[in-house]
C-alpha cells in the first residue's frame, strides 16, 4: 500500500510541475522595442469627440463611426493607436468579457478557459511578423490593468486576434454567413465594383463603437480597413493601389494549436501586395489554423480573385465572366473534393445564399455603386421569397458588423453606418484622405457626401421593429434555457416570438426547445412540425427537431 501511494505520490508531483511548466510557458514576453520615444508623446483632446498626437488623429461623425489616421514605425503606430483610443479600447473589452461570461458563467470554467486558451496561443508570436508584434505591444500599452486576471494586457490583446479563428472552429462557432462579391470586372474601364458584408456578431455594446482606420506605416502601402478598437487585424480594406481584401470563413477541422491569425495575413496582403499575384504569394509562405476564403480585388489587374487556404493546403478561383461570388465554400479544384467542404455545401447555409447572390447580381443591367448597396441589403431568400427576417440564407441578416463597397480604380470605398448595413453607406476618397497632412482639426469633414447612399427603407417598416422584438425574445427565451428557469408567461412569450417572425424557422425552433427542454412535450411537439415547413439555415438544427420529435413520440408523454 505504502508503495502504491509513493507512486500515486509521485505522479501527483510530476502532474503539478507539468501543469506549473506549460502554464509558464504559455506565457508571452513581448517584442524588444529600442526606440521608446513615443510612449512620451501626449494626446491632446480639444473637444469630445476630437484627438490628435503629431500628426495621429481621431474623430467621431455625425454617424457615430470613429475614424482614425495613424502613421509612423509599428509600435509609434501601436502606441498612437491605443493612446488616441484608449477609452473605446475597454469598452470593446469590456464588452468581449462580458459576453464571456453571459455564455460561460462559471468562474471555474471561466478559469478553465482561460489557461485553455493561453496554452492553446502559447507559440502564436512565432506566427505574427515582428512589425505586427511590435504594433500590438504598443497598443497594449494603453489596455487596461481591470482585465490583468485573464492575461497580461499584451498577451490578452494577442490572443483576441485569434479569437476569430478559435471562435469558428469550434462547432464551426463562428461560421457566420459572410458574403463577398465582385461586379463588373476583367474590363479596362474604372467600374469594377466589391461589396461585403461582415456577419460578425459579439454583443450590442461590441458593435457599437465601429472605426475606419486610415494607416500610413513606414514599411508597404498606405491603405484603410474597417474594424474596432484595440483589432489591428484586417477584416476589410483596400490599399492605396486599389487592392482590397476581405475575408470569409469556411468550414474548418478543429485546430490542435494557434499559427498565424487569418485578420494578420489579410493585414500583411493589404500592406504589402498590389496585385493578385503578389497576394497569392504572401498567403503561400503563411501558416494558418483555420480555412479561409480571402477574396482579392485588384485595380492593376482588373479582376477580383479568390485565394482559399486551409491549414495543409491552398487553392485559387477566378473567372474570366464579369462577376465572380465568395460563398463560405470553397470553389477551387484544390478543395473538389475536401471533406469538410463537400459537407459544408451540403449542410450549411453557404450554397443557398451563393445562389441568391448569383439571382441578385443578374437582375440588374448595369450595376453601380447603389446596386451593390441594394444587393447587401436585400433579406429575402431565392425568388424574393420570404424565408423568415434574419435568416442566415439571406444576403443580409441583420447581425452586420459593418457591410463595405469598394470601386478600387478611383480609391473610394463606402462604409455602412449602423444599425447594420440599413444606414446610410458613406464614401470616402483615399485620394483626399491620404493628402490631408496635418490640417484636419475637430471640423474637418473628411467623407464626401455627394456619394452617400441614403438610408433602407426598411428601416421604417414594420418588420424591421417585429425582428427587433424577435431578437429581444429569442434572448430572453436562451437565458431562460440557459438558467434551467421557466418564464412566468410562456405561453405569451412563445406566441409572441411567432407573431413577430412567423416565415422563420427559429421562432418555432425556440418555441420547440422551450417547451421541450421544461416537458410540455405536445406544445413542443406543435412548434416543431410547424419548423419543419420553414427553410432551415443548416442541416444540423433540421437534425436537432427530427430528433427531439422521434423522443417525444417514443416517451409518448402529454403533460397537458
Amino acid at each position: 500500500m505504502k508503495i502504491i501511494k509513493r507512486i500515486f505520490l509521485s505522479l501527483f508531483v510530476v502532474l503539478i510541475i507539468s501543469i506549473i511548466y506549460i502554464v509558464i510557458d504559455a506565457q508571452i514576453s513581448p517584442p524588444k522595442i529600442k526606440d521608446l520615444s513615443s510612449l512620451n508623446d501626449k494626446r491632446i483632446h480639444p473637444t469630445n469627440n476630437f484627438y490628435k498626437i503629431k500628426n495621429n488623429w481621431l474623430q467621431k461623425n455625425k454617424y457615430g463611426i470613429w475614424e482614425m489616421y495613424v502613421e509612423g514605425s509599428p509600435f509609434e503606430m501601436g502606441i498612437y493607436e491605443g493612446k488616441l483610443s484608449k477609452e473605446l479600447i475597454k469598452i470593446q473589452e469590456e464588452a468581449f468579457v462580458e459576453q464571456i461570461s453571459i455564455l460561460i458563467p462559471s468562474k471555474s470554467y471561466q478559469k478553465f478557459l482561460k489557461y485553455f486558451i493561453g496554452i492553446f496561443n502559447r507559440d502564436i508570436d512565432e506566427y505574427i511578423p515582428k512589425e505586427y508584434l511590435e504594433e500590438i505591444y504598443g497598443m497594449s500599452k494603453s489596455t487596461s490593468d481591470e482585465f490583468n486576471y485573464i492575461a497580461p494586457n499584451y498577451q490578452r490583446m494577442l490572443n483576441y486576434h485569434g479569437a476569430h479563428d478559435i471562435g469558428h472552429a469550434l462547432k464551426d462557432l463562428a461560421m457566420v454567413g459572410c458574403t463577398s462579391f465582385g461586379v463588373n470586372i476583367n474590363k479596362n474601364d474604372s467600374n469594377m465594383l466589391i461589396g461585403r458584408n461582415f456577419d460578425f456578431y459579439v454583443n450590442d455594446d461590441f458593435a457599437k463603437n465601429k472605426l475606419v482606420c486610415f494607416a500610413k506605416p513606414d514599411s508597404g502601402y498606405k491603405f484603410m480597413y474597417y474594424t474596432w478598437a484595440s483589432f489591428i487585424g484586417v477584416v476589410s480594406g483596400m490599399n492605396e493601389k486599389g487592392l482590397t481584401v476581405t475575408i470569409n470563413a469556411a468550414k474548418s477541422d478543429i485546430p490542435t494549436k494557434a499559427a498565424m491569425p487569418i485578420s494578420i495575413l489579410a493585414r500583411q496582403i493589404l500592406q504589402y501586395a498590389q496585385n493578385i499575384e503578389e497576394a497569392k504569394q504572401i498567403a503561400k509562405k503563411a501558416q494558418i489554423f483555420v480555412s479561409e476564403s480571402i477574396l482579392v480585388g485588384s485595380a492593376q489587374d482588373d479582376n477580383v480573385a479568390i485565394i482559399e487556404k486551409s491549414p495543409t493546403k491552398q487553392g485559387f478561383y477566378s473567372t474570366t465572366e464579369s462577376s465572380i461570388v465568395c460563398p463560405n465554400h470553397f470553389q477551387s479544384k484544390t478543395f473538389k473534393n475536401d471533406k469538410n467542404n463537400i459537407t459544408n455545401i451540403r449542410e450549411s447555409a453557404s450554397k443557398y445564399r451563393f445562389d441568391r447572390c448569383w439571382q441578385l447580381i443578374n437582375k440588374y443591367d448595369i450595376i453601380d455603386y447603389p446596386q451593390v448597396a441594394e444587393i447587401l441589403r436585400n433579406t429575402k431568400g431565392i425568388d424574393d421569397v420570404n424565408i423568415g427576417i434574419g435568416n442566415e440564407k439571406a444576403m443580409n441578416q441583420l447581425i452586420s458588423h459593418h457591410s463595405i463597397i469598394f470601386k478600387p480604380k478611383e480609391l473610394k470605398v463606402w462604409v455602412s453606418t449602423p444599425p447594420y448595413q440599413l444606414g446610410k453607406y458613406i464614401m470616402y476618397d483615399l485620394n483626399k484622405i491620404f493628402n490631408l497632412g496635418d490640417s484636419i482639426n475637430e471640423n474637418t469633414l473628411i467623407n464626401d457626401t455627394s456619394y452617400t447612399i441614403p438610408i433602407d427603407s426598411f428601416l421604417y417598416s414594420q418588420d424591421y421593429k417585429n425582428r427587433i422584438k424577435f431578437v429581444k425574445l429569442r434572448h430572453k427565451i436562451w437565458l431562460s434555457l440557459w438558467n434551467d428557469k421557466p418564464i412566468e408567461n410562456a405561453d405569451e412569450i412563445m406566441n409572441e416570438i411567432v407573431e413577430s417572425n412567423p416565415e422563420y424557422y427559429l421562432s418555432y425552433y425556440e418555441a420547440g426547445d422551450y417547451y421541450f427542454h421544461f416537458k410540455q412535450y405536445k406544445k413542443a411537439k406543435e412548434n416543431y412540425e410547424i419548423c419543419l415547413t420553414k427553410l432551415f439555415e443548416n442541416e444540423s438544427q433540421h437534425r436537432h427537431v427530427l430528433e427531439n420529435l422521434i423522443k417525444i413520440n417514443e416517451w409518448v408523454i402529454d403533460t397537458d
